[in-house]
Parts: C-alpha cells; structure tokens; sequence
C-alpha cells in the first residue's frame, strides 16, 4: 500500500466502486518514487479545497492496476505516476509524470469546475 493519506484503491472491484460511487474522480497511479511523490502531496492538498472529487492512488505493481496502465488513454506514456480523471465514469483527462499543484488544478477546473 502506498504511504499517502489519499483513498487507495486495492482492487479492480474498488476501481469500479469508486466510480460507481462518484462523479468526479482523480487517480494517480504509481510508486513512491520522486515523480510521485509531489503528485500526491499535491492531491492531499487539493482534497478539502475540492469537495467535488474524490481523489486515491493505487499501486502501479500491483496487477489489478491494469485498469489503469492499459487505458488506451494510458498507453503511450513512459513515465510515472499515471494520472487519471474520470467524470462519470469516463476518462476525461490522463497525464503521465511529474505535475505541479498548478497544474493539477488546472485539470481540475477545466473538467469538474472551479473549485
């Protein structure tokens, strides 16, 4: 399990719950590596500015997060964590390495309304 404070998500079955469950949704997929780790600080930040979504992150070896590294939106990148927004249910927005707080938000406006 990664050492965050965020929701992590274990499971293709939580995967599918979460989405089920939620409206808006930010994954970030990946290690606690340095390309990571920044992501999620920023998501535990984010968290109480946006009540809107539901952020997690799942472990990128463990193999149910296929449902992730084999998004056709996912395919292409090289580089961790895997990042992925979903807005009922759909993916509506992927990135893939390092992402500033800036940035993040940005996504996160554009696709789920300013917060």
């Amino acid at each position: 399990m990664l050492r965050t404070n965020l929701t992590h998500v274990l499971s293709e079955q939580e995967h599918s719950k979460l989405l089920q469950e939620n409206d808006n949704v930010m994954i970030c997929c990946g290690r606690m590596g340095p390309m990571c780790i920044p992501v999620y600080e920023s998501m535990e930040e984010l968290e109480g500015e946006y009540k809107n979504v539901k952020f997690a992150d799942m472990e990128f070896d463990i193999p149910d997060s296929r449902v992730i590294r084999n998004l056709p939106e996912c395919r292409s990148f090289q580089g961790l964590p895997f990042v992925v927004y979903y807005k009922n249910g759909n993916v509506v927005k992927a990135t893939s390495s390092i992402q500033s707080k800036e940035q993040i938000t940005e996504i996160l406006d554009e696709h789920f309304g300013k917060n």
